[in-house]
Formats: structure tokens, sequence, C-alpha cells
């Protein structure tokens, strides 16, 4: 049976322009210890731009 990924590990990406959260991913917090910033698509800006790491809430 495969293992599950912790929810832990979860992490939310948001434009840093908008600020919306569009991408969610996984992150290895032992090897990473800073806040991930990649280029992705963002839909509403219609563009590559910049989304940071950021928290995630509601639970």
């Amino acid at each position: 049976m495969a293992k599950a990924k912790r929810s832990d590990s979860l992490i939310v990406l948001k434009c840093s322009v908008c600020k919306r959260r569009n991408y969610y991913t996984h992150k290895n917090k032992k090897s990473v210890e800073r806040k991930i910033e990649l280029k992705k698509f963002c839909d509403w800006c219609r563009k590559t731009l910049p989304h940071k790491e950021a928290k995630i809430t509601g639970k």
C-alpha cells in the first residue's frame, strides 16, 4: 500500500501581484527551510509571475 503524503508538508503558492492563491504543492521541510518562490502562470493576471509560499488557512 502506498504511503500518503503528510498534510503538514502541504503549502500554498500565492501570486505576488494579485495575491490570489493559485497552486498547492508539497515541500520537504527538512531540506528546504526557506520559503519557496516559483514562476507560475496566474489565470487572473494572464502572465507568468513569481508565486510565493503562504500559509494554508481555514482548517
